[in-house]
């Protein structure tokens, strides 16, 4: 029985035979994090899998990443290692309800979360991440916005920027939306010297609480370059592991047990190894009229954000 350390040396073996390149989520393990070439939140992915040379991408993450990564690079081979691993919030709104609202609010400009499908964003004006919503909204020239499929963010959003007019949809992530005011409440009292580092896909009232609001990669290093010793971590469990890695001589909590994502942990290092040998993983295939629609609103995010 091979060791996890061995596993490991094949897939480096393995990616550079194969001129494959391996992105990963950082809501993915320790585990994966560490056969990295790159890690990063959906922003950071998305430029790098645009800018990356190797003919092969295996995208450690869920679904829509796998797919914003073939729409960005066309003539690249996009593996996902795990094809179970999607995202609910990415599926809560179906093309033909999207149709729909564009006919009922014609003057909105459609701004979609990347937590979206290729076919939503076929439809979208622009895409967004949590990184760089509020940037690319403001850049908007349109004044009217429906911005799907997350409220919560989008109402994070619309705050930042009184200026504009925002619509909304129902849904949101599972995990981030089901934290309380009360999960703030217990973890501070279990922590009283935390600081509690949040995304902006938690309820109003939990962000509200924060003292620092923003995207994976953005908690990370606010965690990293702090002064600060001990840290609430409102996001998914996985930040917690990476960054008591990163700095040992600071203490992290989860806000929740609760916000642990099962679709970001069906990817396996095995996954990934037996994806390089060709025995498993799902190729992502698009045709083109979706990836040149698509495309339009993942550039427009690049453009303006």
């Amino acid at each position: 029985m091979p060791s996890v350390q061995e596993i490991k040396n094949e897939i480096e073996r393995l990616k550079k035979e194969t001129d494959t390149t391996i992105l990963v989520h950082a809501y993915q393990g320790q585990d994966i994090f560490e056969i990295a070439d790159y890690v990063g939140d959906s922003y950071g992915l998305a430029i790098k899998a645009q800018d990356d040379p190797s003919k092969n991408i295996i995208m450690c993450g869920v679904r829509f990443m796998a797919e914003t990564a073939k729409i960005l690079c066309p003539n690249k081979r996009v593996f996902l290692p795990n094809p179970t691993a999607g995202c609910p919030m990415a599926e809560q709104l179906t093309k033909k309800e999207l149709q729909a609202l564009k006919e009922q609010f014609p003057d909105h400009s459609v701004v979609a979360y990347v937590n979206t499908t290729a076919e939503l964003k076929t439809l979208a004006d622009v895409c967004v991440t949590s990184s760089c919503a509020v940037e690319v909204c403001r850049n908007l020239e349109n004044d009217k916005i429906l911005f799907i499929p997350d409220p919560n963010l989008g109402s994070y959003v619309a705050e930042k920027l009184p200026e504009k007019q925002f619509r909304f949809i129902q849904g949101g992530c599972p995990h981030h939306y089901s934290m309380t005011k009360e999960d703030v409440k217990k973890a501070k009292a279990l922590h009283p010297d935390a600081l509690l580092l949040v995304h902006p896909e938690c309820p109003k009232d939990v962000v509200e609480e924060a003292d620092y609001v923003g995207a994976t990669t953005g908690i990370m290093n606010f965690a990293k370059n702090s002064d600060h010793k001990e840290f609430v971590i409102g996001t998914e469990v996985s930040i917690v592991e990476h960054l008591q890695f990163d700095c040992p001589d600071k203490k992290f909590y989860a806000l929740s047990n609760d916000l642990l994502c099962s679709d970001m942990k069906a990817t396996t290092l095995m996954d990934v190894y037996n994806t390089l040998k060709g025995m498993a993983g799902e190729e992502i295939i698009l045709d083109d009229p979706t990836i040149e629609k698509a495309r339009h609103s993942l550039d427009e995010m690049i453009r303006l954000g």
